[in-house]
């Protein structure tokens, strides 16, 4: 009989990181002018152009214009591909010196604003997130990039963690909501603005609505900024700037004990 152990221990994934797959180099026998590099640069592209769901190893073998089996001489499964793409992509957030605690709440800016930027950039990046381990070498560094700006902020060691959470599960969810968006309007033809407009017209002519929409009028007059982009981005860094507001005031608290 198989234990129960047993059972979970293979149903669970473990990391292309942890299993000695990861630095595979081209042996002798293996296809010329094709490499690991080339292979995740790829499958980035293909990511971005058709998303997570659409994306297969024939598929890539095709935009490599080698067969699928060339491709498993560098990668044993389409899972560990993924991982190594997502890793790669967390390489393109520029890391801020952290070296100077001083400046923690520029460093905290600059962070998430990259981060911002990789989700709305890389929309598949959001469900692998949350699928893998994400344990490889630049997203390890982002990672303790935000521990160290968190230790600079002052907070004490048990506030560290919840501070981190607020920042960047904000970070990943209003990326995530913006990234969809702007694929929704590129799969529509349209603008940002233009897509906007389309959809808050149609709901105008929901009589129902119109109370709602009142408010909405105001709120959308006060909030700013003349394009959708505009007024995201006003959104975007007031609520940073709330979060951060929250830290400071979390720091003098711990003070006073």
């Amino acid at each position: 009989m198989v234990s129960a152990t047993d059972r979970t221990k293979r149903s669970m994934r473990t990391s292309v990181w942890l299993e000695g797959k990861a630095d595979r180099g081209r042996k002798s026998s293996q296809p010329a002018g094709l490499d690991r590099d080339k292979i995740i640069e790829a499958t980035v592209r293909l990511l971005d152009a058709e998303g997570a769901d659409k994306f297969s190893m024939r598929k890539l073998a095709a935009e490599l214009h080698v067969t699928a089996m060339s491709v498993y001489w560098y990668v044993d499964t389409k899972d560990d591909l993924l991982e190594l793409a997502l890793d790669a992509v967390f390489g393109t957030v520029p890391l801020p010196d952290t070296s100077t605690g001083g400046e923690w709440r520029d460093q905290l800016r600059e962070l998430a604003a990259g981060y911002r930027a990789l989700l709305v950039r890389h929309p598949w990046v959001t469900p692998l997130i949350g699928t893998y381990l994400n344990i490889g070498p630049h997203s390890m560094a982002f990672s303790q990039a935000a521990q160290q700006i968190v230790r600079n902020t002052g907070l004490p060691p048990h506030g560290r963690t919840g501070a981190l959470g607020a920042v960047f599960q904000f970070v990943y969810g209003f990326g995530t909501i913006e990234g969809h968006f702007v694929e929704r309007c590129a799969a529509a033809g349209l603008s940002q603005d233009e897509y906007f407009r389309e959809a808050m017209g149609s709901i105008r002519e929901q009589p129902q609505y119109d109370e709602s929409f009142a408010q909405a009028d105001e709120l959308m007059e006060a909030r700013g900024g003349g394009t959708v982009e505009e007024k995201r981005e006003r959104d975007f860094y007031f609520a940073l700037d709330l979060l951060i507001a929250g830290i400071e005031a979390m720091v003098e608290r711990s003070k006073g004990r």
